[in-house]
């Protein structure tokens, strides 16, 4: 993702909206000199956005080969010093955002633009659970990975919002610095009711994307969701497992997600996931991360002293080769924990439906193999394991843990 030292890093700052300048000439000289003073090979491109923002931004951004995207807009006034600070930052996020809204910005602006400004970001902070304050600045640098893979539909100005939407999604990392800004008075206005409308627009067709448990960041949110059995369900499992798998050696986490398990995994343990968005977002945790499934772990035999697997084997078809996997990387003697549903209890037949109803997306038919406590404490028995607790959350969710048999037992 961040070039190697020894090639000389490249950047095109794009300036978007020129055909409301009636004169665009000076705010593109004043850009070009802010280029010229980062001491980097950096091209300015000059974008007419009048047959749509985000299309025209799209475009530029597709076509550039550079290793850094900078996108300014004329609404801010000179002196355009964020320009350095974005740059200055610019390994520190995969989307750095200039910020009008976090502490050390000042922002110049008539108290209605203020006020409304501020109530449109508020509202999308809110409902789409996004950490930025000021989801409205197009005063952004980019790692030109993310500007690669993120399907990016907007047309308009809502695109802001979108990337954001979208990069936390696949895990991307993003970050806010502060902004000193004050408008151009040279620049015509944006069409504000417009505005509002495609932002309204877009935090709606978002919204399932943002609450889908194909986000990178679904479990991370979850263990602190506003909706209380989500809220509760996350913390007990944590309880749960982090008791199970304590003063048990280094742990393989199958299938981590981004639970905040992984942040009490004890030195030594690996957090493996099949999703690479997944990883991304988990990078801020201190296990060592590697992507693979779990039908073929990417490890030798016996070599972790505790194996979790927890909300994984309901998801995938029920073969032995999955469970097979598990058992063989771990040592004689370890612990096993696995976590998945309990088909047999009506309450979680009833909690699924309840929670489907609360979090859309969170299980949509991502159920194809059902378990009971029974079988699996039957199937491994067959397999010498002793079977050492087993927990639930509501009588629903079920927790267990099998020691495996020592060597030469």
């Amino acid at each position: 993702m961040i070039p190697s030292p020894a090639d000389p890093e490249t950047l095109t700052i794009i300036i978007t909206g020129v055909e409301r300048l009636d004169d665009p000439e000076p705010f593109v000289a004043e850009v070009r000199r802010e280029a010229a003073s980062l001491g980097v090979s950096a091209s300015v491109v000059p974008l007419d956005t009048a047959g749509g923002y985000g299309a025209a931004l799209r475009r530029a951004m597709r076509e550039t080969q550079a290793d850094f995207v900078i996108t300014v807009d004329p609404d801010v006034a000179p002196p355009l010093a964020f320009v350095r600070d974005l740059w200055a930052r610019r390994h520190d996020a995969d989307i750095v955002v200039a910020s009008r809204y976090v502490e050390g910005s000042r922002a110049a602006m008539p108290a209605g633009r203020r006020v409304g400004s501020r109530l449109l970001n508020a509202v999308f902070r809110r409902v789409l659970s996004l950490g930025v304050r000021d989801v409205s600045s197009a005063l952004r640098v980019y790692c030109r990975e993310v500007v690669e893979t993120l399907p990016l539909r907007a047309e308009g100005y809502d695109i802001l919002p979108e990337v954001l939407v979208r990069a936390y999604a696949a895990g991307w990392r993003v970050l806010e610095i502060p902004l000193t800004y004050a408008p151009n008075r040279a620049v015509r206005r944006k069409a504000q009711r417009t505005l509002t409308v495609a932002y309204v627009r877009t935090a709606l067709a978002l919204w399932r994307l943002r609450n889908s448990i194909a986000a990178a960041d679904y479990d991370f949110r979850a263990h602190d969701s506003v909706i209380p059995l989500q809220r509760y369900w996350q913390r007990r499992r944590f309880a749960h497992i982090t008791s199970l798998i304590a003063g048990e050696g280094a742990v393989l986490d199958v299938g981590c997600g981004s639970s905040h398990i992984i942040g009490e995994l004890p030195p030594g343990s690996i957090a493996l996931d099949v999703l690479a968005n997944k990883l991304r977002f988990a990078a801020r945790f201190a296990a060592r991360r590697v992507r693979g499934s779990g039908a073929a772990l990417p490890f030798a035999d016996e070599t972790f002293a505790c194996v979790l697997c927890s909300q994984v084997i309901e998801h995938v078809p029920k073969q032995p080769s999955f469970i097979d996997e598990l058992c063989r990387v771990l040592k004689p003697g370890g612990r096993l924990v696995l976590g998945t549903p309990d088909y047999d209890r009506w309450e979680w037949v009833y909690t699924e439906k309840l929670y489907g109803f609360f979090a859309p997306g969170g299980y949509a038919d991502e159920h194809i193999s059902h378990y009971t406590r029974r079988g699996l404490i039957e199937d491994f028995a067959r397999r010498g394991y002793v079977h050492e607790a087993t927990r639930y959350v509501l009588r629903g969710e079920l927790i267990l843990a099998f020691r495996k048999p020592a060597a030469g037992r």
